[in-house]
Protein backbone atom coordinates (compact mmCIF):
# COMPACT_ATOMS: atom_id res chain seq x y z
CA UNK A 1 0.00 0.00 0.00
CA UNK A 2 1.22 3.87 -0.82
CA UNK A 3 -0.15 6.64 0.49
CA UNK A 4 0.38 10.11 -1.27
CA UNK A 5 -0.32 13.74 -0.11
CA UNK A 6 -0.52 15.67 -2.84
CA UNK A 7 -0.20 19.38 -1.97
CA UNK A 8 -1.55 22.20 -4.14
CA UNK A 9 -0.94 25.24 -2.16
CA UNK A 10 2.04 27.39 -3.86
CA UNK A 11 3.64 28.19 -0.77
CA UNK A 12 6.65 26.29 0.95
CA UNK A 13 6.18 24.80 4.13
CA UNK A 14 2.73 26.00 4.22
CA UNK A 15 0.02 25.12 6.67
CA UNK A 16 -2.06 23.33 4.04
CA UNK A 17 1.14 20.78 3.69
CA UNK A 18 1.47 20.52 7.17
CA UNK A 19 -2.31 19.50 8.00
CA UNK A 20 -2.26 16.98 4.84
CA UNK A 21 0.55 15.15 6.03
CA UNK A 22 -0.86 14.67 9.03
CA UNK A 23 -4.11 13.64 7.50
CA UNK A 24 -2.30 10.65 5.90
CA UNK A 25 -0.83 9.56 8.35
CA UNK A 26 -3.96 9.49 11.01
CA UNK A 27 -5.80 7.40 8.10
CA UNK A 28 -2.74 5.08 7.38
CA UNK A 29 -2.44 4.51 11.01
CA UNK A 30 -5.83 3.10 11.46
CA UNK A 31 -4.78 1.40 8.15
CA UNK A 32 -2.08 -0.13 9.63
CA UNK A 33 0.61 1.26 6.97
CA UNK A 34 4.56 0.96 7.39
CA UNK A 35 6.75 4.16 7.81
CA UNK A 36 7.54 3.73 3.84
CA UNK A 37 4.28 3.68 2.60
CA UNK A 38 4.15 7.23 2.81
CA UNK A 39 5.38 10.13 -0.26
CA UNK A 40 4.27 13.50 -0.93
CA UNK A 41 3.73 15.28 -3.45
CA UNK A 42 4.33 19.20 -2.82
CA UNK A 43 3.32 21.61 -5.48
CA UNK A 44 4.59 24.72 -4.39
CA UNK A 45 7.91 24.91 -6.63
CA UNK A 46 6.20 23.12 -9.82
CA UNK A 47 4.06 26.06 -11.07
CA UNK A 48 6.45 27.51 -13.83
CA UNK A 49 6.62 23.27 -14.67
CA UNK A 50 3.05 22.61 -15.19
CA UNK A 51 2.13 25.77 -17.17
CA UNK A 52 4.80 24.49 -19.68
CA UNK A 53 4.03 23.20 -23.00
CA UNK A 54 7.36 20.82 -22.53
CA UNK A 55 7.39 17.76 -20.29
CA UNK A 56 9.92 18.20 -16.88
CA UNK A 57 11.23 15.34 -15.04
CA UNK A 58 9.43 16.85 -11.86
CA UNK A 59 5.92 16.91 -13.34
CA UNK A 60 6.63 13.70 -14.59
CA UNK A 61 7.76 12.31 -11.33
CA UNK A 62 4.80 13.59 -9.72
CA UNK A 63 2.08 11.85 -11.99
CA UNK A 64 3.58 9.13 -11.81
CA UNK A 65 3.80 9.05 -7.66
CA UNK A 66 0.16 10.06 -7.77
CA UNK A 67 -1.02 7.21 -10.20
CA UNK A 68 0.67 4.61 -8.46
CA UNK A 69 -0.62 5.71 -5.41
CA UNK A 70 -3.33 3.00 -3.24
CA UNK A 71 -4.76 5.96 -1.25
CA UNK A 72 -4.49 9.75 -2.40
CA UNK A 73 -4.57 12.62 0.26
CA UNK A 74 -5.40 15.97 -2.31
CA UNK A 75 -4.76 19.13 -0.10
CA UNK A 76 -5.25 22.39 -1.34
CA UNK A 77 -6.28 25.96 0.70
CA UNK A 78 -9.35 27.50 -0.14
CA UNK A 79 -9.28 30.39 -2.85
CA UNK A 80 -12.38 32.20 -3.90
CA UNK A 81 -14.08 29.29 -2.50
CA UNK A 82 -12.10 26.22 -4.43
CA UNK A 83 -8.96 24.58 -4.56
CA UNK A 84 -6.35 26.17 -6.46
CA UNK A 85 -5.45 26.49 -10.22
CA UNK A 86 -2.15 24.68 -9.27
CA UNK A 87 -3.76 21.98 -8.39
CA UNK A 88 -5.63 21.70 -10.84
CA UNK A 89 -3.23 21.82 -13.54
CA UNK A 90 -1.45 18.66 -12.54
CA UNK A 91 -4.94 17.07 -12.31
CA UNK A 92 -5.63 17.94 -15.76
CA UNK A 93 -2.20 16.39 -17.19
CA UNK A 94 -4.09 13.08 -15.72
CA UNK A 95 -5.77 10.62 -18.24
CA UNK A 96 -8.85 9.73 -17.89
CA UNK A 97 -9.59 7.24 -15.10
CA UNK A 98 -5.95 7.77 -13.95
CA UNK A 99 -7.15 7.27 -10.37
CA UNK A 100 -9.73 4.38 -10.84
CA UNK A 101 -9.22 1.87 -8.21
CA UNK A 102 -7.80 4.17 -6.27
CA UNK A 103 -9.11 5.92 -2.59
CA UNK A 104 -8.68 9.82 -2.98
CA UNK A 105 -9.11 11.75 0.21
CA UNK A 106 -9.98 15.14 -0.55
CA UNK A 107 -8.94 17.88 1.94
CA UNK A 108 -9.26 21.56 1.74
CA UNK A 109 -8.39 24.22 4.72
CA UNK A 110 -9.89 27.42 4.42
CA UNK A 111 -10.32 30.91 6.97
CA UNK A 112 -14.00 31.12 6.72
CA UNK A 113 -16.17 28.32 7.55
CA UNK A 114 -18.74 29.71 4.95
CA UNK A 115 -16.27 27.40 2.42
CA UNK A 116 -16.45 24.49 4.33
CA UNK A 117 -18.60 22.63 1.11
CA UNK A 118 -16.29 23.23 -1.48
CA UNK A 119 -14.48 20.43 -0.56
CA UNK A 120 -17.60 18.43 -1.39
CA UNK A 121 -18.68 20.31 -4.53
CA UNK A 122 -15.97 21.48 -6.07
CA UNK A 123 -12.76 18.98 -4.97
CA UNK A 124 -14.54 15.75 -4.39
CA UNK A 125 -15.96 16.05 -8.20
CA UNK A 126 -12.42 16.46 -9.82
CA UNK A 127 -11.39 13.25 -8.17
CA UNK A 128 -14.51 11.22 -9.31
CA UNK A 129 -14.20 12.12 -12.83
CA UNK A 130 -10.52 10.78 -12.58
CA UNK A 131 -11.99 7.79 -11.52
CA UNK A 132 -11.73 7.57 -7.53
CA UNK A 133 -13.32 6.08 -5.17
CA UNK A 134 -14.03 8.90 -2.57
CA UNK A 135 -15.04 8.16 0.95
CA UNK A 136 -17.20 10.27 2.56
CA UNK A 137 -16.47 12.55 4.16
CA UNK A 138 -14.06 14.59 2.51
CA UNK A 139 -12.31 16.84 4.91
CA UNK A 140 -12.64 20.88 5.34
CA UNK A 141 -10.03 22.09 8.08
CA UNK A 142 -10.71 25.60 9.08
CA UNK A 143 -7.48 27.46 10.55
CA UNK A 144 -9.06 28.16 13.55
CA UNK A 145 -8.89 24.28 14.16
CA UNK A 146 -5.37 23.45 13.82
CA UNK A 147 -4.70 23.83 17.55
CA UNK A 148 -6.94 21.24 16.95
CA UNK A 149 -5.61 19.04 14.20
CA UNK A 150 -4.69 15.96 16.06
CA UNK A 151 -8.48 15.63 17.82
CA UNK A 152 -10.38 17.21 13.88
CA UNK A 153 -8.03 14.05 12.44
CA UNK A 154 -9.21 11.63 14.70
CA UNK A 155 -12.98 11.52 14.61
CA UNK A 156 -12.30 12.28 10.41
CA UNK A 157 -9.90 9.24 9.78
CA UNK A 158 -12.30 6.85 12.29
CA UNK A 159 -14.76 7.84 9.66
CA UNK A 160 -12.94 7.60 6.52
CA UNK A 161 -10.28 4.74 7.37
CA UNK A 162 -12.92 1.56 7.11
CA UNK A 163 -14.55 3.12 3.50
CA UNK A 164 -10.53 3.07 2.53
CA UNK A 165 -10.00 -0.44 3.96
CA UNK A 166 -12.83 -1.68 1.99
CA UNK A 167 -11.19 -0.54 -1.14
CA UNK A 168 -8.40 -1.36 -0.93
CA UNK A 169 -9.29 -4.99 -0.03
CA UNK A 170 -11.92 -5.46 -2.70
CA UNK A 171 -8.91 -4.07 -5.07
CA UNK A 172 -6.64 -6.77 -3.58
CA UNK A 173 -9.13 -9.53 -4.16
CA UNK A 174 -9.85 -8.47 -7.90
Amino acid sequence: MSIVTLVGNPRPGSRTLAVATSAAQAVGGRLGASSGAYEVVDLSGAGPHLLSPGKHPDVGAALELVSGASVLVVASPTYKGTYTGLLKSLLDRLPPDALAGKAALPLLVMGDPKHSLAVEVHLRPLLVELGAFVPTPGLAVLESQIPQLEEVLAGWADRVAPQVAAVLKEGALS
